[in-house]
C-alpha cells in the first residue's frame, strides 16, 4: 500500500480486517461468470469497493481513499476476471 500514512498498529490491523473483508464479501456475493461483461455486475463490484473501503481508519483523506478506490478496483478488475 503505497503511499501509506503513518499508521498505529490498531489501523494497521483495521486495514488488514477491511482488505480481508472485501475480498471475502466479493468471491461470496459479487463475483459471478463473467462479471466483467455487464454494466451492471461491474458496477456493484465497484460499489462494494467503495463501501467496503468506507471502513478505512481516518488517516485516509478524501483524496487518499479516492486512489486507493481506483487501485483496488484495478487490481479486482485485472486479477478476478474470470471466475469458476
Amino acid at each position: 500500500m503505497k503511499p501509506a500514512p503513518e499508521m498505529s498498529t490498531k489501523e494497521r490491523n483495521q486495514v488488514k480486517r477491511v482488505a480481508k473483508d472485501l475480498l471475502e464479501t466479493l468471491k461470496r456475493e459479487k463475483f459471478s461468470l463473467d462479471w466483467r461483461k455487464r454494466q451492471q455486475s461491474r458496477a456493484s463490484v465497484r460499489q462494494a469497493i467503495e463501501m467496503k473501503l468506507d471502513e478505512l481508519p481516518p488517516v485516509f483523506i478524501k483524496a487518499m481513499y479516492e486512489q486507493k478506490c481506483n487501485l483496488v478496483w484495478q487490481h479486482v478488475y485485472d486479477v478476478y476476471g474470470v471466475v469458476g
